[in-house]
């Protein structure tokens, strides 16, 4: 059979897919670009807004009115939180974020005797994560090694706990021997990812921490890079930034989620942390590692946000001086206590988008500034322009060597000779 899947929403998503394609492939079948012709069709499926559900549908859609013969299949969030829509879903299969083998299993089963399958699971009764292949597709320089699902947080603007469950965390052992595979494979770098990797191991017996899975990781794949996912600004204690800084191979790159720069609007968001704890974090980060890419998430315009609060996130942002920043006007999502509340008008919210925005790239602009003169070790993916593009450590782009070198997969020191604001420029030098 041949299998075609389409990714929507975030790195864990994009992970089970890719372990989906292992799977199939280990079970004989082939895996077809989404744009092929194919037996049978999956939509890994996003719910994190309400625009999310409607690009699920809409796959869905295209997919049956130009494969009507094709095998159509759901999974992912939107099937985990909308049951309800389910019904009006013209597919031959429809399951949520959990058991990807069997998921797999009935796929095969609904291609056989083409019968309507719903399988969907109480997403907060699961207490066992569910180990699947890691690693990603044969031409890939770095590989997603998912150590966590589930979250508690529950922030006001979220549906994503009622999508994933609770906690669940890979155990240490299996952490180890998923990263010296990887390694063994040739992955030159390894991201650490999952719903809330922050929590890591609150569910496992003695409550490890995620610094002692960052060790442990970098223990078992000695000499290839290890990126982290999303953190928490909690995390980033004194006890984590020295034990963290003893290891040679963790990228300093950190994506500190942020959301706001006012105490009041995280107070409404239901964040977990005001504004001093995460300058602290930025504090300690700064002082422990040499000039590291602290990179965020901000929502503009969430409910009731005033023109003095946005003032307040604008200055807040500037002093923390972020390498990059994802900013997202807030979408409304519907079953999230925010939907509830009183809603900033949408010209509103696009406007101090824009204006975060401008400062964003100013940061930016100023962090790429510094690294020139800077040697760096590159991890090279791709030519482009003439050249070959790959990333620093503090994940930086850089462009250098020409596109006929064999630089695919390799790590090459660069010195950092110009930017043009958006990426850095270098020359190899001898390794």
């Amino acid at each position: 059979m041949k299998v075609a899947i389409c990714t929507l929403g975030c790195k864990v998503n994009q992970y089970e897919t890719q372990a989906m394609e292992r799977l199939l492939r280990q079970r004989g079948h082939e895996i077809a670009d989404f744009s092929q012709e194919a037996d049978a069709y999956v939509v890994n499926s996003c719910s994190v807004t309400a625009v999310s559900d409607q690009k699920s549908r809409q796959a869905l859609h295209r997919i049956r009115r130009e494969h009507p013969g094709a095998v159509l299949a759901l999974c992912g969030c939107y099937a985990q939180t909308h049951p309800e829509d389910l019904e009006g879903l013209d597919v031959d299969l429809a399951a949520g974020t959990g058991d990807r083998e069997g998921f797999l299993t009935l796929l095969e089963e609904a291609a056989e005797d083409r019968r309507r399958r719903t399988a969907l699971d109480r997403a907060f009764d699961r207490r066992t994560f569910e180990i699947l292949p890691a690693g990603g597709l044969e031409d890939r320089t770095r590989a997603m090694l998912k150590v966590e699902d589930g979250c508690v947080n529950f922030c006001a603007y979220c549906i994503i706990p009622y999508a994933r469950g609770p906690v669940r965390s890979l155990p240490l052992a299996q952490a180890a021997e998923q990263a010296a595979g990887l390694a063994a494979a040739g992955y030159r770098e390894i991201v650490l990812t999952g719903i809330e990797i922050s929590s890591w191991g609150r569910d496992l017996e003695g409550r490890p921490g995620l610094a002692e899975l960052i060790e442990t990781v970098c223990a078992a794949a000695p000499g290839v890079r290890v990126r982290l996912g999303s953190l928490e600004p909690r995390t980033v204690t004194e006890d984590f930034c020295r034990r963290c800084a003893a290891l040679p191979d963790l990228c300093p790159q950190f994506h500190l989620s942020l959301q706001s720069g006012c105490d009041e609007t995280l107070r409404r968001m239901n964040r977990k942390y005001d504004t001093a704890r995460y300058l602290r974090s930025v504090e300690l980060l700064n002082h422990y590692f040499d000039r590291p890419a602290l990179t965020t998430d901000l929502i503009t315009g969430f409910p009731e946000e005033t023109e003095e609060e946005f003032e307040q996130t604008l200055d807040f942002i500037r002093r923390c001086g972020f390498a990059r920043m994802h900013i997202f006007p807030y979408s409304i999502r519907p079953g999230t206590p925010a939907a509830e509340m009183v809603q900033v008008p949408k010209a509103v919210k696009a406007e101090r988008a824009r204006r975060a925005a401008a400062a964003a790239e100013e940061m930016r602009a100023a962090y790429l500034r510094g690294c020139v003169g800077e040697t760096y070790p590159v991890l090279f993916e791709q030519p482009r322009e003439g050249r070959f593009l790959g990333h620093a450590p503090n994940y930086m782009e850089v462009l250098a060597g020409t596109a006929e070198m064999a630089l695919h997969n390799r790590l090459r020191r660069v010195r950092i000779t110009g930017t043009d604001g958006e990426i850095l420029t270098g020359e190899l030098l001898e390794d």
